[in-house]
Protein backbone atom coordinates (compact mmCIF):
# COMPACT_ATOMS: atom_id res chain seq x y z
CA UNK A 1 0.00 0.00 0.00
CA UNK A 2 1.30 3.46 -1.00
CA UNK A 3 0.76 6.05 1.79
CA UNK A 4 -1.70 8.53 1.44
CA UNK A 5 0.11 12.56 1.38
CA UNK A 6 -2.52 14.97 2.45
CA UNK A 7 -1.81 19.36 2.75
CA UNK A 8 -2.25 20.56 6.05
CA UNK A 9 -0.36 23.58 6.01
CA UNK A 10 -1.01 26.78 3.66
CA UNK A 11 0.96 29.90 3.26
CA UNK A 12 0.75 32.56 0.74
CA UNK A 13 2.40 36.43 -0.09
CA UNK A 14 1.50 37.56 -3.37
CA UNK A 15 0.28 40.75 -5.59
CA UNK A 16 -3.26 39.82 -4.47
CA UNK A 17 -2.93 39.40 -0.49
CA UNK A 18 0.03 39.03 2.08
CA UNK A 19 -1.66 35.99 3.53
CA UNK A 20 -4.43 33.25 2.93
CA UNK A 21 -7.16 35.84 3.91
CA UNK A 22 -6.47 38.50 1.61
CA UNK A 23 -5.92 36.22 -1.25
CA UNK A 24 -9.03 34.36 -1.13
CA UNK A 25 -10.87 37.80 -1.14
CA UNK A 26 -9.07 38.66 -4.13
CA UNK A 27 -9.62 35.43 -5.41
CA UNK A 28 -13.68 35.36 -5.44
CA UNK A 29 -13.85 39.31 -6.29
CA UNK A 30 -11.80 39.07 -9.31
CA UNK A 31 -9.31 41.28 -8.11
CA UNK A 32 -6.17 41.97 -10.24
CA UNK A 33 -2.61 42.71 -8.59
CA UNK A 34 -0.81 44.01 -11.92
CA UNK A 35 0.28 47.28 -12.16
CA UNK A 36 3.66 49.78 -13.22
CA UNK A 37 6.68 49.40 -12.25
CA UNK A 38 8.31 52.67 -13.54
CA UNK A 39 11.62 51.75 -13.35
CA UNK A 40 11.17 48.88 -15.84
CA UNK A 41 11.01 51.91 -18.52
CA UNK A 42 14.02 53.73 -17.36
CA UNK A 43 16.12 50.29 -17.29
CA UNK A 44 15.16 49.72 -20.84
CA UNK A 45 12.13 47.31 -20.68
CA UNK A 46 10.24 47.18 -23.65
CA UNK A 47 6.84 46.54 -20.97
CA UNK A 48 6.63 48.54 -17.73
CA UNK A 49 3.68 46.09 -16.47
CA UNK A 50 4.32 43.73 -13.16
CA UNK A 51 2.27 42.26 -9.87
CA UNK A 52 3.18 44.85 -7.57
CA UNK A 53 4.55 42.42 -4.23
CA UNK A 54 4.67 44.67 -1.45
CA UNK A 55 7.95 44.95 0.04
CA UNK A 56 8.58 42.58 3.03
CA UNK A 57 10.18 44.26 6.54
CA UNK A 58 12.11 41.93 8.53
CA UNK A 59 13.75 44.04 10.65
CA UNK A 60 12.58 43.56 13.97
CA UNK A 61 10.48 40.15 13.05
CA UNK A 62 13.57 38.17 11.92
CA UNK A 63 17.03 38.45 13.50
CA UNK A 64 19.56 40.31 11.57
CA UNK A 65 22.25 37.33 11.39
CA UNK A 66 19.45 35.20 9.44
CA UNK A 67 18.23 38.11 7.68
CA UNK A 68 21.31 38.54 5.63
CA UNK A 69 21.46 35.61 3.77
CA UNK A 70 17.69 36.56 2.22
CA UNK A 71 17.96 37.62 -1.03
CA UNK A 72 14.29 39.30 -1.64
CA UNK A 73 12.44 35.98 -2.84
CA UNK A 74 13.42 34.03 0.15
CA UNK A 75 11.95 36.61 2.36
CA UNK A 76 8.77 36.22 0.57
CA UNK A 77 9.14 32.46 1.11
CA UNK A 78 9.75 33.20 5.14
CA UNK A 79 6.71 34.91 5.26
CA UNK A 80 4.75 32.49 3.09
CA UNK A 81 6.31 29.49 5.46
CA UNK A 82 5.45 31.43 8.75
CA UNK A 83 1.90 31.42 7.69
CA UNK A 84 2.13 27.91 6.19
CA UNK A 85 3.35 26.64 9.74
CA UNK A 86 0.82 28.25 11.62
CA UNK A 87 -1.68 27.17 9.28
CA UNK A 88 -0.48 23.53 9.91
CA UNK A 89 -0.29 24.29 13.58
CA UNK A 90 3.68 23.58 13.77
CA UNK A 91 5.26 25.73 15.98
CA UNK A 92 9.77 25.42 16.32
CA UNK A 93 9.73 23.19 19.43
CA UNK A 94 8.06 20.40 16.74
CA UNK A 95 10.60 21.55 14.41
CA UNK A 96 13.40 21.17 16.13
CA UNK A 97 12.34 17.80 17.51
CA UNK A 98 11.30 16.27 14.56
CA UNK A 99 12.33 15.74 10.78
CA UNK A 100 10.71 17.71 8.64
CA UNK A 101 11.81 18.04 4.74
CA UNK A 102 11.98 20.92 2.28
CA UNK A 103 11.64 21.09 -1.40
CA UNK A 104 11.62 24.66 -2.76
CA UNK A 105 10.69 25.47 -6.23
CA UNK A 106 13.30 28.43 -7.45
CA UNK A 107 15.08 29.17 -10.90
CA UNK A 108 17.47 32.58 -10.14
CA UNK A 109 18.60 35.18 -8.06
CA UNK A 110 19.28 37.95 -10.23
CA UNK A 111 19.70 40.84 -8.34
CA UNK A 112 21.52 39.57 -5.30
CA UNK A 113 24.18 38.11 -8.49
CA UNK A 114 23.89 41.88 -10.34
CA UNK A 115 24.23 43.54 -7.00
CA UNK A 116 27.23 41.45 -6.10
CA UNK A 117 28.96 42.07 -9.28
CA UNK A 118 28.72 45.92 -8.92
CA UNK A 119 30.53 46.53 -5.73
CA UNK A 120 32.99 44.62 -7.14
CA UNK A 121 33.42 46.08 -10.14
CA UNK A 122 33.42 49.73 -8.63
CA UNK A 123 35.31 48.69 -5.39
CA UNK A 124 37.71 46.23 -6.57
CA UNK A 125 37.74 44.66 -3.91
CA UNK A 126 35.34 41.14 -3.71
CA UNK A 127 35.52 41.32 0.22
CA UNK A 128 33.46 43.97 0.01
CA UNK A 129 30.04 42.26 -0.98
CA UNK A 130 29.71 41.15 2.30
CA UNK A 131 28.89 37.71 4.57
CA UNK A 132 25.33 37.50 2.40
CA UNK A 133 26.14 37.34 -1.05
CA UNK A 134 26.59 34.04 -1.73
CA UNK A 135 23.89 32.74 0.21
CA UNK A 136 21.33 35.46 -1.38
CA UNK A 137 22.90 34.72 -5.07
CA UNK A 138 22.79 30.84 -5.50
CA UNK A 139 20.07 29.20 -7.20
CA UNK A 140 19.59 27.43 -3.89
CA UNK A 141 18.87 30.80 -2.08
CA UNK A 142 15.71 30.17 -0.70
CA UNK A 143 15.76 26.36 0.48
CA UNK A 144 19.40 26.64 2.27
CA UNK A 145 18.17 30.06 3.94
CA UNK A 146 14.19 28.33 4.74
CA UNK A 147 15.99 24.88 5.98
CA UNK A 148 18.12 27.27 8.64
CA UNK A 149 15.69 29.37 9.84
CA UNK A 150 13.16 26.71 10.42
CA UNK A 151 15.67 23.94 11.52
CA UNK A 152 14.51 21.23 8.73
CA UNK A 153 16.21 18.06 8.93
CA UNK A 154 14.92 16.33 6.17
CA UNK A 155 15.40 16.11 2.74
CA UNK A 156 16.46 19.71 1.26
CA UNK A 157 16.66 20.39 -1.96
CA UNK A 158 15.96 23.26 -4.59
CA UNK A 159 13.63 22.63 -7.79
CA UNK A 160 14.70 24.33 -10.56
CA UNK A 161 12.24 23.92 -13.65
CA UNK A 162 11.43 27.34 -14.77
CA UNK A 163 8.05 27.90 -14.32
CA UNK A 164 6.92 24.71 -13.26
CA UNK A 165 9.26 25.01 -10.30
CA UNK A 166 7.14 25.11 -7.68
CA UNK A 167 4.56 22.31 -9.00
CA UNK A 168 7.50 20.12 -9.61
CA UNK A 169 8.28 20.94 -5.90
CA UNK A 170 4.74 19.87 -4.58
CA UNK A 171 5.05 16.78 -6.57
CA UNK A 172 8.50 15.44 -5.78
CA UNK A 173 6.95 16.32 -1.87
CA UNK A 174 3.94 14.09 -2.33
CA UNK A 175 6.48 10.85 -3.94
CA UNK A 176 8.91 11.51 -1.36
CA UNK A 177 5.97 11.08 1.62
CA UNK A 178 3.96 8.36 -0.58
CA UNK A 179 7.06 5.98 -0.90
CA UNK A 180 7.96 6.10 2.66
CA UNK A 181 11.22 8.69 2.87
CA UNK A 182 9.71 11.72 4.90
CA UNK A 183 6.58 11.94 7.30
CA UNK A 184 6.34 15.64 6.44
CA UNK A 185 7.84 18.29 3.87
CA UNK A 186 7.50 21.72 3.20
CA UNK A 187 7.25 22.59 -0.38
CA UNK A 188 6.74 25.57 -2.57
CA UNK A 189 8.04 28.48 -5.26
CA UNK A 190 9.47 31.92 -5.20
CA UNK A 191 9.98 34.90 -7.84
CA UNK A 192 11.55 37.89 -7.09
CA UNK A 193 10.14 40.88 -8.83
CA UNK A 194 13.18 43.77 -8.68
CA UNK A 195 13.60 45.39 -12.61
CA UNK A 196 16.69 42.21 -12.73
CA UNK A 197 14.63 39.49 -12.46
CA UNK A 198 12.24 39.53 -16.02
CA UNK A 199 15.01 42.00 -18.17
CA UNK A 200 16.29 39.02 -20.09
CA UNK A 201 12.40 37.77 -20.55
CA UNK A 202 11.31 40.99 -21.38
CA UNK A 203 13.85 41.60 -24.32
CA UNK A 204 12.10 38.46 -25.66
CA UNK A 205 9.33 40.77 -26.44
CA UNK A 206 6.98 38.15 -24.04
CA UNK A 207 5.38 40.58 -21.81
CA UNK A 208 1.93 42.78 -22.71
CA UNK A 209 2.52 45.76 -23.92
CA UNK A 210 -1.35 47.02 -22.87
CA UNK A 211 0.30 49.61 -20.43
CA UNK A 212 -2.92 51.65 -19.91
CA UNK A 213 -5.26 49.46 -18.43
CA UNK A 214 -2.53 47.61 -16.29
CA UNK A 215 -5.50 45.28 -14.98
CA UNK A 216 -6.52 43.93 -18.26
CA UNK A 217 -3.21 43.62 -19.43
CA UNK A 218 -3.32 39.62 -18.47
CA UNK A 219 -5.97 37.75 -20.51
CA UNK A 220 -5.67 33.94 -20.86
CA UNK A 221 -7.22 32.55 -23.36
CA UNK A 222 -8.99 36.09 -24.90
CA UNK A 223 -8.19 36.31 -28.26
CA UNK A 224 -6.92 40.12 -27.76
CA UNK A 225 -3.61 38.66 -25.80
CA UNK A 226 -0.91 40.37 -26.77
CA UNK A 227 1.63 38.73 -23.69
CA UNK A 228 2.33 37.54 -20.12
CA UNK A 229 2.58 40.21 -17.07
CA UNK A 230 5.20 38.59 -14.91
CA UNK A 231 5.31 38.75 -11.34
CA UNK A 232 6.50 37.10 -8.07
CA UNK A 233 6.14 36.18 -4.32
CA UNK A 234 5.87 32.88 -2.81
CA UNK A 235 4.04 30.01 -1.56
CA UNK A 236 4.32 27.19 1.07
CA UNK A 237 2.56 24.40 1.40
CA UNK A 238 3.22 21.56 4.46
CA UNK A 239 2.65 18.14 2.78
CA UNK A 240 2.11 15.12 5.64
CA UNK A 241 1.61 11.71 5.47
CA UNK A 242 -1.98 10.75 6.53
CA UNK A 243 -1.62 8.47 9.76
CA UNK A 244 0.91 11.05 10.69
CA UNK A 245 -1.44 14.16 10.24
CA UNK A 246 -4.31 12.19 11.76
CA UNK A 247 -1.49 11.03 14.79
CA UNK A 248 -0.63 14.37 15.47
CA UNK A 249 -4.60 16.09 15.22
CA UNK A 250 -3.94 17.90 12.10
CA UNK A 251 -6.68 20.07 10.45
CA UNK A 252 -6.42 18.05 6.79
CA UNK A 253 -7.24 21.03 4.00
CA UNK A 254 -6.69 18.65 1.12
CA UNK A 255 -5.04 15.52 -0.21
CA UNK A 256 -2.56 14.92 -3.11
CA UNK A 257 -3.52 12.00 -5.36
CA UNK A 258 -1.97 12.28 -8.66
CA UNK A 259 0.89 13.85 -10.01
CA UNK A 260 2.15 13.52 -13.86
CA UNK A 261 5.22 14.75 -15.49
CA UNK A 262 6.92 14.76 -19.23
CA UNK A 263 9.17 16.44 -21.43
CA UNK A 264 8.31 17.77 -24.42
CA UNK A 265 12.05 17.31 -25.71
CA UNK A 266 11.70 19.66 -29.00
CA UNK A 267 11.96 23.68 -28.88
CA UNK A 268 13.76 25.15 -25.78
CA UNK A 269 10.88 27.83 -25.27
CA UNK A 270 7.87 26.54 -27.67
CA UNK A 271 5.25 24.79 -25.98
CA UNK A 272 3.53 21.44 -26.84
CA UNK A 273 -0.22 20.25 -26.78
CA UNK A 274 1.31 16.49 -26.56
CA UNK A 275 3.69 17.15 -24.16
CA UNK A 276 0.85 18.96 -21.73
CA UNK A 277 -1.37 16.10 -22.39
CA UNK A 278 0.59 13.24 -21.33
CA UNK A 279 1.23 14.99 -17.81
CA UNK A 280 -2.27 15.52 -17.35
CA UNK A 281 -3.05 12.20 -18.49
CA UNK A 282 -0.26 10.44 -16.38
CA UNK A 283 -1.82 12.88 -13.09
CA UNK A 284 -4.94 11.23 -14.17
CA UNK A 285 -3.54 7.54 -14.39
CA UNK A 286 -1.46 8.26 -10.45
CA UNK A 287 -4.84 9.35 -8.74
CA UNK A 288 -6.89 6.40 -10.35
CA UNK A 289 -9.71 8.50 -11.69
CA UNK A 290 -11.33 9.11 -15.06
CA UNK A 291 -11.18 12.72 -16.80
CA UNK A 292 -14.41 12.67 -16.05
CA UNK A 293 -13.81 12.70 -12.10
CA UNK A 294 -12.37 16.55 -12.36
CA UNK A 295 -14.45 19.47 -11.31
CA UNK A 296 -12.03 22.41 -11.99
CA UNK A 297 -8.86 22.94 -13.73
CA UNK A 298 -6.58 25.47 -12.64
CA UNK A 299 -4.83 26.48 -16.43
CA UNK A 300 -1.18 27.05 -16.44
CA UNK A 301 -2.62 29.94 -19.27
CA UNK A 302 0.15 32.54 -19.19
CA UNK A 303 -1.72 35.31 -21.92
CA UNK A 304 1.04 34.69 -24.50
CA UNK A 305 -0.94 33.87 -27.95
CA UNK A 306 1.23 30.51 -28.64
CA UNK A 307 1.22 28.90 -24.93
CA UNK A 308 -2.70 29.16 -24.48
CA UNK A 309 -3.67 27.89 -27.64
CA UNK A 310 -1.65 24.67 -26.93
CA UNK A 311 -2.71 24.34 -23.56
CA UNK A 312 -6.47 24.76 -25.05
CA UNK A 313 -6.18 22.07 -27.67
CA UNK A 314 -4.68 19.30 -25.03
CA UNK A 315 -7.47 19.99 -22.21
CA UNK A 316 -10.17 20.44 -25.21
CA UNK A 317 -8.68 17.33 -26.52
CA UNK A 318 -8.72 15.17 -22.64
CA UNK A 319 -11.79 17.11 -21.49
CA UNK A 320 -13.96 17.73 -24.47
CA UNK A 321 -16.97 15.26 -23.14
CA UNK A 322 -16.99 16.49 -19.64
CA UNK A 323 -15.65 20.09 -19.93
CA UNK A 324 -15.18 20.99 -16.26
CA UNK A 325 -14.80 24.73 -15.67
CA UNK A 326 -11.62 26.16 -16.53
CA UNK A 327 -9.91 29.31 -15.26
CA UNK A 328 -5.87 30.30 -15.15
CA UNK A 329 -5.53 32.69 -11.85
CA UNK A 330 -2.53 34.77 -13.90
CA UNK A 331 -5.14 36.86 -15.31
CA UNK A 332 -5.30 38.39 -11.73
CA UNK A 333 -1.77 37.44 -10.47
CA UNK A 334 0.14 37.82 -13.54
CA UNK A 335 2.36 34.74 -14.33
CA UNK A 336 4.68 34.10 -11.13
CA UNK A 337 7.30 32.19 -12.85
CA UNK A 338 9.10 30.07 -10.51
CA UNK A 339 6.41 30.30 -7.81
CA UNK A 340 3.31 29.95 -10.30
CA UNK A 341 2.99 26.27 -9.22
CA UNK A 342 2.75 26.15 -5.95
CA UNK A 343 0.86 29.50 -5.95
CA UNK A 344 -1.45 27.94 -8.15
CA UNK A 345 -2.44 25.06 -5.26
CA UNK A 346 -3.05 27.54 -2.62
CA UNK A 347 -5.58 29.36 -5.28
CA UNK A 348 -7.30 26.18 -5.84
CA UNK A 349 -7.63 24.84 -2.49
CA UNK A 350 -9.13 27.96 -1.39
CA UNK A 351 -11.30 27.42 -4.04
CA UNK A 352 -11.91 24.00 -2.60
CA UNK A 353 -12.80 25.16 0.53
CA UNK A 354 -14.97 28.43 -0.29
CA UNK A 355 -16.94 26.42 -2.75
CA UNK A 356 -16.03 28.90 -6.17
CA UNK A 357 -14.25 28.75 -9.25
CA UNK A 358 -12.50 32.23 -9.15
CA UNK A 359 -13.21 33.73 -12.46
CA UNK A 360 -10.65 34.00 -15.74
CA UNK A 361 -10.37 37.91 -15.54
CA UNK A 362 -10.43 39.75 -18.67
CA UNK A 363 -12.21 36.88 -20.84
CA UNK A 364 -14.05 38.76 -23.74
CA UNK A 365 -13.66 36.97 -26.81
CA UNK A 366 -12.33 33.68 -27.08
CA UNK A 367 -10.14 32.64 -30.05
CA UNK A 368 -11.12 29.41 -32.11
CA UNK A 369 -9.29 27.28 -29.41
CA UNK A 370 -10.35 28.27 -26.12
CA UNK A 371 -14.21 28.87 -27.50
CA UNK A 372 -14.32 24.86 -27.35
CA UNK A 373 -13.63 25.09 -23.33
CA UNK A 374 -15.81 25.76 -20.18
CA UNK A 375 -14.00 29.18 -19.37
CA UNK A 376 -14.92 30.36 -16.02
CA UNK A 377 -15.00 34.26 -16.71
CA UNK A 378 -17.00 35.05 -14.05
CA UNK A 379 -16.92 33.97 -10.14
CA UNK A 380 -18.79 30.85 -10.23
CA UNK A 381 -20.67 28.93 -7.39
CA UNK A 382 -19.22 25.01 -7.45
CA UNK A 383 -18.91 22.18 -5.20
CA UNK A 384 -15.09 20.95 -6.06
CA UNK A 385 -14.28 17.73 -5.03
CA UNK A 386 -11.34 17.10 -7.44
CA UNK A 387 -9.23 19.44 -9.15
CA UNK A 388 -5.75 19.37 -11.65
CA UNK A 389 -3.52 22.03 -11.75
CA UNK A 390 -0.96 22.27 -14.76
CA UNK A 391 2.60 23.78 -14.90
CA UNK A 392 4.51 24.00 -17.68
CA UNK A 393 7.84 25.56 -18.67
CA UNK A 394 10.91 26.78 -21.02
CA UNK A 395 12.73 23.36 -22.06
CA UNK A 396 9.59 21.67 -22.34
CA UNK A 397 8.91 20.65 -18.38
CA UNK A 398 5.54 19.72 -17.79
CA UNK A 399 3.58 18.89 -14.82
CA UNK A 400 0.44 18.27 -13.92
CA UNK A 401 -1.09 17.70 -9.91
CA UNK A 402 -5.01 16.33 -9.10
CA UNK A 403 -6.01 17.24 -5.51
CA UNK A 404 -8.75 16.38 -3.91
CA UNK A 405 -11.25 17.07 -1.02
CA UNK A 406 -11.26 15.21 2.20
Amino acid sequence: MKRRVVITGMGIYSCIGKNLEEVAKSLYEGKSGIGIDPLRKEYGYRSPLTGIVETPVLKGVLDRRLRIGLAEMGEYAYLATVEAFKNAAIDMDYLEKNEVGIFYGNDSSAKAVIEAHKIAEVKKDTALMGSGAIFQSMNSTVSMNLSTIFKLKGVNMTISAACASGSHSVGLGYLFIKNGMQDMVLCGGAQETNIYSMASFDALSAFSIRADEPAKASRPFDAARDGLVPSGGAASLILEEYEHAVRRGATILAEITGYGVSSNGAHISQPSDVGCIVAMERSIKDAGILASDIDYINAHATSTPQGDIFEAMAIDRLFGDSRPPVSSTKSMTGHECWMAGASEIVYSILMMQNSFVAPNINFETPDEYSVKLNIAAKTTEKNIDTLLSNSFGFGGTNSALIIKKI
